[in-house]
């Protein structure tokens, strides 16, 4: 992956709308497109740093504010059993 140097570090993001900033534990990975038929391909060093193998299912999670999605998140599916909200509580609360 080729990367642009643009000043800013991406381990610490400017603060979103949605309250992702630094000191929040927000990361930016990678820059991801968009082919022409909605598919995107996550970084094989992500993946792999991730644990994410082939067949693994991911939920996609959005945060809306002021009635538009501002924020999406990837966590594998056998995560979601409990720990979504101890996960998710801390930036969820911040948009409120």
């Amino acid at each position: 992956m080729t990367t642009k140097k643009t000043g800013k570090s991406p381990e610490k993001p400017a603060a979103s709308a949605c309250g992702c900033g630094s000191g929040s534990g927000c990361k930016i990975e990678a820059v991801l497109t968009i082919d022409d038929r909605g598919q995107m391909v996550i970084p094989k060093d992500v993946r792999e740093k991730a644990g994410i193998t082939t067949s693994d299912k991911l939920a996609l999670i959005s945060w809306e504010k002021n009635g538009s999605v501002c924020c999406l998140a990837l966590m594998k599916v056998e995560n979601l059993s409990g720990a979504v909200k101890d996960l998710l509580g801390p930036v969820i609360q911040k948009q409120e």
